[in-house]
């Protein structure tokens, strides 16, 4: 994680990188910059730490980064630590004692902190009103927003929308434009390759390098589109009915490329790899590519099985078509449908896709287990209960639920019996592959990730290491 720097004789923290030089001894070090301002430090005018998302790290006890995770996604919006502590198996003391001794601040100043500051960047780089800011963040009215932004920034919104640079606002051709910042490097040509070859027809499309798809928010349909907007960011254009929760729906998308991955601590690991290692120095950016919704993606995953991914992907056109929602107007963005709700696939008669019957169950039991939260999708639970809960139900193996729970962010989710993975290897064995990838523990997603994209002449090289 990285560490915000706090400076005892001005009472301002910085982010990492800024260009203040104050003295060691006046420094204090926090883990989140919600926990720099739990102790009474403000943001840096020069290097502004509030225009970078608080990111979820797992250097730290797992069930924290697992709390901050769901925080950052809305989980104490209409909820209180004790029906999170809940969620997690655990109490709201135990919960917040662990986030005090672990980051510095309470799971509900986490929370509150997150929310002022994508306020802020909202102030910055668009010209959406003060009402509308306050229910794009999550607050209650914009009585709470103001004091959210006096007790943070020490200046009420409108003084700090006055003082916002030329270069900040952001202007589209229609949609709301926002910056998602990132740290290290990206390999977004990557990302998109692996998305435009798995799009949804109707659902998703990716064209010059833009990846585009519809949303439901609240019941209602919309569109974002994400593309390269410099080195540190990706521009994130949003279609939407209105911004209630607008900042949960940035979350999502920050997810899709995999945005809030620290890529300093696995780099580090899988360096030293004989089979990894110049993989990875030849693509420094690839990340394990994301989703925005984990129901979609999970019935793309069992489309998948025993198929060609182009095939697949003709299936989930169908299954889109038959099922899914038309939303008129978008075909000028290759998007006609958002994708069938988890309730609706739980009843619906699949045998129009020309599926084997028993694929055609499979997904109707992973329809049925998500809406009935028999399956969570959420992040809330460690990656072996993931696996067992997807594995329990019929038609659902290891491949499919390694699959999904790498797409959904699981750092260490291994597909080990993966066709293309072991071709990178030419390893006909599951086991013995499997035994191999133990060594890139705890990062297996990534390392799956540089298997799959690899060329041809890099694969060659890759097994005549593992020989």
């Amino acid at each position: 994680m990285h560490s915000f720097a706090a400076v005892v004789t001005t009472g301002i923290y910085c982010r990492p990188g800024c260009g203040a030089r104050p003295r060691a001894d006046n420094v204090r070090r926090f883990p989140l910059a919600a926990a720099a301002e739990a102790a009474g430090y403000r943001a840096c005018l020069q290097c502004r730490p509030y225009r970078w998302p608080e990111c979820v790290t797992w250097s730290g006890p797992e069930l924290v980064c697992r709390s901050v995770r769901l925080i950052l996604d809305g989980a104490l919006d209409n909820a209180t630590e004790q029906e999170l502590g809940e969620r997690l198996g655990v109490s709201a003391r135990h919960l917040r004692r662990l986030f005090t001794s672990e980051l510095g601040v309470t799971p509900d100043g986490l929370a509150r902190s997150a929310r002022a500051h994508f306020a802020r960047r909202l102030l910055d780089d668009t010209d959406l009103s003060m009402l509308e800011i306050a229910l794009a963040t999550g607050f209650g009215s914009v009585r709470q927003f103001n004091r959210a932004c006096q007790e943070i920034f020490r200046a009420p919104p409108r003084s700090l929308r006055a003082r916002r640079r030329k270069t900040d606002r952001l202007v589209a051709d229609g949609g709301l434009p926002l910056r998602l910042q990132f740290r290290g490097p990206l390999d977004w040509r990557g990302v998109v390759s692996y998305l435009a070859a798995r799009a949804i027809p109707g659902v998703e499309h990716v064209s010059d390098e833009t990846y585009c798809r519809t949303i439901v928010v609240a019941g209602d349909p919309g569109v974002l589109e994400l593309s390269q907007g410099g080195d540190d960011h990706l521009v994130l254009v949003i279609h939407l009915p209105h911004w209630e929760g607008l900042v949960h729906l940035v979350a999502r998308a920050r997810r899709i490329a995999n945005l809030d991955l620290e890529l300093d601590e696995p780099a580090a690991h899988l360096s030293r790899d004989a089979i990894i290692g110049p993989l990875l120095r030849a693509r420094p950016g690839l990340r394990p590519p994301g989703m925005w919704d984990p129901f979609e993606t999970g019935v793309r995953v069992i489309l998948g099985q025993q198929v060609t991914v182009a095939a697949a992907s003709t299936l989930a056109g169908r299954l889109v078509e038959r099922f899914g929602t038309p939303v008129p107007g978008l075909r000028k963005l290759g998007l006609t449908h958002v994708f069938p709700s988890a309730t609706t696939l739980a009843v619906a008669d699949l045998a129009d896709l020309r599926l084997p019957r028993a694929r055609q169950d499979t997904i109707r039991s992973f329809a049925r287990a998500v809406s009935e939260e028999t399956i969570r999708l959420d992040g809330s639970v460690v990656l072996d209960e993931l696996i067992a809960s997807l594995t329990a139900i019929d038609g659902l193996g290891s491949w499919t639920a390694n699959t999904l729970a790498l797409r959904l962010g699981e750092r260490d989710a291994f597909p080990a019996t993966d066709l293309g993975l072991r071709r990178a290897l030419d390893s006909r064995n599951p086991e013995s592959f499997a035994r191999l990838a133990e060594r890139w523990r705890p990062w297996r997603a990534l390392a799956a990730m540089h298997l799959w994209t690899a060329d041809s002449r890099e694969r060659a090289t890759a097994r005549g290491r593992a020989a």
